[in-house]
């Protein structure tokens, strides 16, 4: 549905998620599902998925790398297997420790960093400040002034964004060029259809191989071999 390199960074993703749900024995994502059920709870609540849509970011991101740095973020994905503890996330809520990881990552993938966390932040800062409107109250005429108070906010998001969204709060932000999708480039293209091909390719030779066995078991069973006998003699005579 969102395409092939979308979608097989989805099923890394993936393996990265239930790799630390093995590990913590706690899925990622929890202060999300704690926040939409206690927002349940609230009289007249209403709640926001305020984050961009994850086909928008993952086609984003995937443009944004070069060939070698897929192959290079795939090949990290793919082999995860570091011991994560509690200890260990708790240390990644200290402020210090939280920079010094974004800042490797910006130094490794600078253009992932852009479009998975810098983008996001304008994002997240949008919706926020779109949630944060003061709210006008109903009129009984035209003619009454009108009246507003002020809305009561409970974003929920997550501790590398909270830098991004304070720097842009005051900020003019259009979102319009980060939810646009880039066309595919000329590798990503030629990648498909590699991918494409070596699919079909061996779902042909599987075939074959199969159809070549069972004619090859067909032909020699008794009943078989009798009926290509009696063919072979009314053809001689």
């Amino acid at each position: 549905q969102n395409g092939v390199m979308s979608g097989l960074m989805q099923m890394l993703l993936l393996k990265v998620s239930a790799h630390i749900t093995e590990q913590l024995g706690m899925a990622p994502g929890g202060e999300f599902r704690e926040a939409f059920k206690e927002a349940s709870k609230v009289p007249f609540c209403k709640f926001h998925l305020g984050d961009r849509p994850i086909p928008v970011t993952f086609k984003r991101a995937i443009a944004a790398l070069s060939f070698w740095q897929k192959v290079k973020l795939a090949w990290g994905l793919c082999f995860l297997s570091d011991p994560i503890s509690k200890d260990d996330v708790e240390k990644c809520k200290q402020k210090d420790l939280l920079e010094q990881m974004m800042a490797e990552m910006i130094g490794e993938f600078p253009d992932l960093h852009r479009t998975i966390v810098s983008e996001r932040d304008i994002y997240l800062t949008y919706m926020l400040k779109q949630a944060a409107k003061q709210i006008e109250l109903p009129r009984a005429s035209e003619t009454e002034p009108r009246k507003y108070i002020p809305a009561v906010v409970v974003g929920v998001v997550g501790m590398g964004h909270v830098p991004g969204i304070e720097k842009n709060w005051n900020s003019d932000l259009n979102i319009q060029e980060i939810m646009s999708v880039p066309p595919p480039s000329a590798s990503s293209k030629i990648f498909k259809f590699v991918i494409k091909a070596t699919v079909f390719g061996l779902m042909g030779y599987g075939c074959y191989r199969i159809g070549q066995r069972t004619v090859r078991f067909i032909l020699s069973m008794p009943a078989a071999q009798s009926y290509l006998q009696k063919l072979t003699e009314i053809r001689s005579q």
